[in-house]
């Protein structure tokens, strides 16, 4: 597939308002369902040892679950919602990398990375969502994270979407495996997940449930319980049943912002610089 230049239904350049059409999907257009599929695309990392092992060893998601969550979420927002040459998009990009450069991460899986955040919200969206995206919007999607990752410094990212597809599935494929680290990290994010939703007492019932959204190869590498089918079948019903009900209803007027979502983390609001697990040299406070 050639990169396309246009984008008919908004009349604009690709490369120059991708983040424009990237943010509107965002804050407008799939807002819960972005959120809960990039919640998804994280969870999906965890399936491969050499990721999970990393996060382990920092401690990160295990000791601080919530903080580990929300830095990531607020990171990632805060260059989508102010763009790629905001002052805060900058500062948010150059702590991101700060912080990955710590580590010895290979190209391979900062790429695979890059292609949950592409291919879990179009897969959910398609499935789930309102409506499925437009080639369009696809595009856009797609090359704002392209974007992202070239300035992340990952290199080799396909520029078409099935051949950047045929990476993710063939990758998984490949580097799903069972691993401690994996079931450990899992499942400290999988009840955190929960509990956004469900009291603590509430977290073990609601697992099942959890089991139900994923494939079985994610189950196995995870070493969750395979769930029963009538349950999937119980849970695909409730979703398609949300998206009818979705057609009907006027579509968001105000922008939902996920950094300006109150936080426990961060109870009286948050500077960039006390995101994550490095210091940044250039406060800004939101």
């Amino acid at each position: 597939m050639e990169p396309i230049k246009k984008i008919k239904n908004y009349g604009l350049e690709l490369e120059v308002n991708y983040q424009k059409i990237a943010r509107d999907l965002t804050i407008h257009e799939f807002s819960w369902d972005i959120e809960r599929a990039l919640e998804f695309a994280l969870f999906r990392t965890y399936a491969v040892p050499s990721i999970s092992g990393l996060l382990t060893r920092t401690g990160e998601f295990t000791n601080r679950p919530q903080k580990r969550y929300d830095d990531t979420e607020l990171i990632l927002s805060e260059i989508l919602e102010n763009g790629f040459e905001s002052e805060r998009g900058r500062v948010a990009l150059a702590l991101m990398n700060d912080m990955h450069g710590r580590f010895r991460i290979t190209n391979d899986d900062m790429l695979y990375v890059l292609s949950t955040f592409v291919f879990e919200p179009i897969r959910w969206i398609n499935k789930f969502g309102r409506r499925p995206m437009t080639e369009n919007e696809t595009l856009a999607w797609l090359e704002y994270h392209s974007e992202l990752g070239r300035r992340m410094g990952i290199v080799n990212i396909p520029t078409s979407l099935d051949e950047f597809e045929s990476f993710n599935r063939n990758f998984e494929e490949a580097r799903f495996s069972y691993s401690k680290s994996n079931f450990k990290i899992g499942s400290t994010t999988r009840d955190l997940f929960l509990s956004f939703y469900l009291p603590k007492w509430l977290i073990p019932a609601g697992r099942p449930v959890a089991h139900a959204f994923m494939d079985e190869p994610l189950l196995r590498a995870m070493g969750f319980p395979i769930p029963p089918e009538w349950l999937k079948r119980i849970t695909i019903m409730v979703m398609r049943f949300r998206r009818t009900i979705l057609r009907w209803l006027p579509p968001r007027r105000r922008p939902r912002r996920l950094t300006e979502v109150q936080r426990a983390t961060y109870p009286e609001g948050y500077k960039i610089e006390e995101l994550g697990t490095l210091k940044c040299s250039r406060p800004q406070r939101r």
